[in-house]
């Protein structure tokens, strides 16, 4: 499965991106998606996830309420609805998928495939 996150930009504090992951080579709909973020000098994070039938999510705390995934199986494609971006936000942003995440997790090793990342710059 190749994965590519695109979407990512500059936006200003209280604004709104939506970025989407796209899958080629093979379908993740049988796979958990997850979305994670990785900021200059921190550790890689996770931001949300979302189940193979989309009934499920979860949300790190940071960005519950503000950010919404969805996933759309007839084409191979997930979302990030970004709303309400603060300057704490601004990171590589990375989807990722695998066999072995059936369920949602929110662990990255847990993930065989990731895309290349999208960035997201939020100015104050």
């Amino acid at each position: 499965v190749q994965l590519q996150a695109y979407g990512g930009g500059l936006v200003q504090a209280g604004g709104s991106l939506r970025l989407s992951c796209v899958a080629s080579g093979r379908t993740f709909s049988s796979y958990a998606v997850g979305w994670f973020r990785q900021a200059p000098g921190k550790e890689r994070e996770f931001v949300a996830a979302i189940s193979w039938g989309g009934g499920s999510t979860y949300y790190a705390d940071s960005v519950k309420g503000r950010f919404t995934v969805s996933r759309d199986n007839a084409k191979n494609t997930v979302h990030l609805q970004m709303n309400s971006l603060k300057p704490e936000d601004t990171a590589g942003y990375y989807c990722a998928t695998g066999e072995r995440v059936v369920v949602v997790t929110t662990t990255p090793d847990e993930y065989d495939y990731w895309g290349q990342g999208t960035q997201v710059t939020v100015s104050s």
